[in-house]
């Protein structure tokens, strides 16, 4: 296989198991309308879950136990929010310092884990004689596409339209006799579950987890988010969860394109990672000031004349 077929190969599996995250974000920051810092902690988590498991001999079981994991640091960070009166970003951070010791704990007071000879699901699927030398891409679409299948009819039950509705106006969700801190609570649960579903995919497609790989995981899948939004569009949920997969996809691409051709150091790759979130989410006032600028200079050349 050529170098280039492999880092193809290698961005598309990364950009589907990272798509996970990007998912969760869609659901808490453009569904709920909550800045949920708790992904960068439970990636971490539901990677040394798996991990931890996995080694023990059941990397099936690993996957709901990540999920489970991720679920209940989301309750912890809805609970603050909803429960004790704690704003949502302090409730984030919060949850995401005390999740630093779980980890710890979830990996054995270690601060990394590996598996080393021990079968995952990846390898589970390659003995299985199932889809030859793409087998790793094949089980982490597998899983991405499911899950955002999931997340879609989730969003089209009866409590996904209320938690729809709670991101978009939750002084009218109150008034319909709605409880907006249960859905929040399943919101944010659910967001999490999915991040750390991401966690134990990548936690055992790389073989290994250590306390600093859930760094920046906000900032990379807000950038995969925007950018898949700005590719497909933002109207409707399907789209939506459409839009996370091709951003997660084209964003690792990129990856992919600057550590092969070395045009940006590598190490200055969130950096500008971090330039082009704040810049697309700036846009629409940088946009709303330059055309104000632009009527401002149009109008005063009228009463010039």
């Amino acid at each position: 296989m050529s170098s280039i077929l492999l880092i193809s190969q290698t961005a598309l599996e990364l950009g589907f198991q990272y798509a996970l995250v990007a998912m969760a974000l869609f659901l808490s920051y453009r569904i709920l309308d909550i800045a949920d810092l708790t992904t960068d902690g439970s990636f971490v988590l539901g990677a040394a879950v798996s991990v931890t498991v996995t080694a023990a001999g059941h990397p099936v079981l690993a996957i709901p136990a990540a999920m489970l994991a991720g679920a209940c640091a989301g309750f912890v960070t809805a609970f603050l929010q909803t429960r004790m009166g704690v704003p949502s970003i302090l409730a984030g951070i919060i949850t995401n310092t005390g999740l630093y010791t779980v980890n710890l704990m979830a990996m054995g007071w270690k601060s990394s884990a590996s598996l080393m000879r021990t079968d995952t699901v990846f390898t589970l699927l390659r003995d299985a004689g199932v889809g030859g030398e793409w087998y790793e891409l094949l089980l982490s679409a597998a899983i991405t596409l499911l899950a955002g299948a999931l997340l879609w009819l989730f969003l089209g039950t009866r409590l996904g339209l209320s938690i729809r509705a709670t991101g978009d106006n939750r002084d009218m969700v109150r008034a319909s006799s709605v409880d907006t801190a249960f859905t929040i609570t399943v919101g944010l649960s659910f967001a999490n579950a999915l991040t750390g579903l991401s966690g134990a995919v990548v936690g055992q497609y790389q073989r290994t987890v250590d306390m600093n790989s859930g760094t920046g995981i906000v900032v990379i899948g807000l950038a995969c988010l925007i950018v898949g939004e700005t590719v497909v569009g933002r109207r409707g949920v399907g789209r939506g969860v459409v839009a996370v997969v091709v951003g997660s996809i084209i964003y690792r691409f990129i990856y992919a394109v600057v550590f092969y051709t070395k045009v940006v150091p590598v190490d200055c790759l969130k950096l500008l990672t971090a330039a082009v979130v704040a810049l697309a989410i700036a846009a629409p006032t940088i946009k709303s000031g330059a055309l104000f600028e632009k009527r401002r200079l149009s109008a005063g050349r009228k009463g010039g004349r």
